[in-house]
């Protein structure tokens, strides 16, 4: 057994290797855990052996309906219940990694209980509007989706005080988890781990935005902001609910790769002119992965960019440009801003503004957090 004890460790889905699920592979080696709960689990083959070697998955009945991969988001509804189900109650601590319902997990009373948070629940809270106007539910859809989410909220905050310590991901989910939840928690960066090799100094002419095709990323916003700049390059990476209407939209400057395997995504990313981005991340990896690959970024300056990005004119060596407005002239403005100041821009200064995020960074803050958990907790009970 390891210094920690047994741990079992609690995540919300795995549909696929995306920020959330690295993470957890990377709690997954801290804590030699070999345990995981998940609702639904979904990674390839390849990526299990890489990752999560000699991991057992203990995921909920719905992992088995017939066609859940395809609307196991819709279930929502249901998730609360189904974390619920799960029996952590034989494990000596549980570490969960949420940005919705693993949280709830139930624990004995005199079992510590550290969470990781990627964010409060987005659609229950704060974007519970831009969800209602971006997915175009109409009067019915919209009301039903406003009382199911009200319901959530209940649940969302009474769970609040389930861990014992809560550790945010970025600054901006540690102020979220403060306003929502009266709680204070400690920042620590997820791990982006990014091989020397995979950085480059030379830039092709393209721009690349890259991310799971979602509402709330914006990268409908970028495609129109580029259709109006027919002189330059956009490629889109990545796949998800909005890809059909995306690629519809775009205008012939813009070009579609779907998803890459890791070793052409570095490629691509580290060859671009910059990276951009218009949603307001939590944290956002694909952000500070591209910073390592020596790529400057065209950032929306709200959310986990402002952690990640030194903007141009607000620090010695700028490693990117942040604008302030979610709309076309806004990003427009900041692409032409980008070009007039790119000879600014150092692909070394990008790559040293990532090294902050190392796993060796993230391993040594989760060690004192798991520590701060069990000071916690042994407090709680003289």
């Amino acid at each position: 057994m390891n210094a920690y004890g047994s741990v079992a460790l609690v995540h919300d889905w795995c549909p696929s290797f995306r920020g959330g699920e690295r993470v957890l592979a990377e709690l997954r080696r801290v804590f030699e855990a070999d345990h995981i709960f998940t609702l639904f689990q979904f990674l390839e083959r390849d990526v299990l052996d890489a990752h999560f070697p000699e991991t057992e998955f203990h995921t909920s009945a719905a992992n088995n309906w017939p066609g859940v991969r395809k609307f196991y988001r819709h279930l929502f509804p249901l998730c609360p219940f189904l974390m619920e189900q799960f029996d952590v109650t034989g494990f000596d601590a549980v570490v969960s990694s949420s940005a919705a319902f693993a949280r709830g997990i139930i624990t004995r009373p005199d079992q510590p209980h550290l969470c990781y948070v990627h964010s409060p629940m987005r659609y229950a809270w704060d974007e519970q509007f831009s969800y209602i106007d971006q997915m175009r539910m109409g009067k019915a859809g919209g009301l039903l989706f406003r009382i199911l989410m009200h319901h959530m909220r209940t649940w969302d905050t009474r769970t609040a005080h389930a861990p014992d310590v809560m550790v945010a991901n970025s600054n901006f989910v540690r102020a979220r988890i403060r306003r929502i939840y009266g709680r204070d928690a400690e920042v620590v960066f997820p791990p982006v781990d990014v091989a020397q090799e995979a950085f480059s100094r030379d830039k092709d002419d393209y721009y690349v935005t890259a991310s799971f095709l979602a509402p709330y990323k914006r990268t409908d916003l970028v495609i129109r902001a580029f259709n109006a700049m027919p002189n330059r390059r956009l490629l889109v990476v990545g796949e998800g609910q909005q890809s059909r209407a995306l690629r519809s939209m775009a205008g012939p400057n813009v070009e579609f790769t779907g998803y890459l395997s890791r070793a052409a995504y570095l490629r691509t990313v580290a060859r671009a002119r910059a990276l951009v981005f218009a949603g307001c991340e939590d944290f956002g990896i694909a952000l500070a992965e591209a910073q390592a690959l020596g790529t400057p970024l065209v950032a929306f300056g709200r959310g986990g960019a402002r952690d990640i990005v030194v903007p141009f004119g607000g620090g010695h060596e700028p490693t990117g440009i942040l604008f302030d407005r979610q709309d076309e002239a806004t990003l427009i403005d900041a692409v032409a801003a980008f070009e007039t100041c790119r000879a600014n821009f150092s692909p070394d200064a990008c790559r040293q503004r990532a090294s902050r995020f190392s796993t060796e960074r993230f391993h040594q803050g989760i060690t004192r957090a798991f520590d701060m958990t069990m000071e916690v907790h042994r407090a709680s009970f003289r």
